[in-house]
């Protein structure tokens, strides 16, 4: 099929799967005339990278998991290297929701401490973008 036929069925525009493709996810045959053809697995490969698109896995990540997807959804066999490359993105993402975490109990700390203070100890916050009125 060609890749707009693929575009069509997966609902992921040329330019991704042409990406995908550039990125070892996607692979194309090339017709007589140049034009990419992809096999009939293409559509499952292209719904595959999307769900593990969709669980915030890097492209390079995903090119690790292929081998071990099976299915749409995809089911993941449980090859070591693709638990090991699951755990660490686990552990950045934890790692990045720890770090969040810190940034909004800081900011409402802060928060907290303006609304308490009185609104005449300040000047009153003008933004750059706007001119004062006066009361």
């Amino acid at each position: 099929m060609l890749i707009g036929e693929l575009s069509r069925r997966t609902g992921v525009n040329a330019h991704q799967l042409r990406y995908y493709e550039a990125q070892g996810l996607l692979e194309a045959g090339r017709g007589a005339n140049g034009y990419r053809e992809y096999g009939e697995d293409a559509e499952l490969r292209v719904q595959q990278i999307r769900h593990l698109l969709g669980a915030g896995l890097s492209s390079e990540d995903i090119a690790y998991l292929l081998p071990c997807a099976v299915g749409e959804a995809p089911e993941l066999l449980g090859c070591p290297e693709l638990l090991a490359a699951m755990r660490s993105r686990m552990q950045r993402l934890d790692d990045q929701m720890a770090r969040l975490a810190q940034s909004r109990d800081a900011l409402a700390v802060y928060i907290d401490a303006a609304e308490r203070m009185s609104d005449e100890s300040y000047p009153p916050f003008h933004d750059a973008g706007q001119e004062s009125v006066p009361a």
